[in-house]
């Protein structure tokens, strides 16, 4: 007699892509005075703000709240100059590994300041290590407000995956959260990427999301794994 094997069910691609409101962001230690300045805008006491930090620290949610709440004009750090005429605020995200249209910026920090209006620069570096070398678009961002993001601690760690699994409508025991938290790489988007594949883990198994089965998940993601058998 031939054993046939069960077939697996294949989970639908639902889409769940997370939020970045206000209401989604989630605030500790780690991301506190980012979020502050965020929320103190447009009270700025400089003009021009940098919030830098690791990749997966929750940059580019902070910039996509603040850009929802002032209606920024997003623009590219290579092509600065595109912006010449636009009316502020602006704003950059993830600035400062890449080439940088250093005469564009130079320009649009001195038109922001003159203006009253804002710019806001997310990266994963502090401005005096941009690969910049005009001086006096130096000599403007040593005057600009940086605000340090650190790795996502625990609580911050926790509170996302709390919410990337509510938002799926899945509960799940602490012990998992807890599991997860000391195990995976400390970034936002990991902590995405653990849930989507923690869910569709279960769906195919038809089970419960276990520590055992984020265990798995873990191992899988850690061994570079596009697809792993439970």
């Amino acid at each position: 007699m031939t054993n046939t094997p069960t077939p697996r069910q294949l989970p639908l691609d639902l889409g769940h892509e997370p939020g970045y409101s206000r209401d989604d962001l989630i605030v500790s230690a780690s991301n506190m005075a980012a979020a502050d300045m965020v929320d103190r805008w447009p009270s700025w006491i400089s003009p021009v703000v940098v919030l830098a930090g690791p990749t997966g620290s929750g940059k580019t949610h902070l910039a996509a709240v603040w850009k929802a709440e002032s209606d920024a004009t997003v623009i590219d750090a290579r092509n600065v100059g595109s912006a010449s005429g636009e009316n502020g605020p602006f704003l950059i995200d993830d600035i400062g590994d890449g080439p940088i249209d250093e005469a564009g910026l130079f320009h649009l920090i001195n038109s922001v300041r003159q203006s009253g209006s804002s710019l806001l620069m997310t990266s994963r570096k502090w401005p005096a290590n941009w690969p910049v070398t005009l001086p006096d678009l130096a000599s403007r961002l040593k005057a600009a407000t940086t605000v340090e993001i650190g790795e996502p601690d625990d609580m911050l760690l926790s509170g996302v995956l709390y919410k990337l699994f509510a938002d799926r409508q899945i509960a799940v025991d602490p012990n998992v959260i807890g599991f997860l938290v000391s195990h995976i790489e400390r970034s936002l988007s990991t902590a995405n990427r653990v849930v989507e594949r923690l869910d569709r883990a279960a769906l195919e198994k038809k089970s419960k999301i276990t520590r055992a089965l984020a265990a798995s998940v873990v191992t899988a993601i850690d061994e570079g794994q596009a697809a792993f058998d439970l």
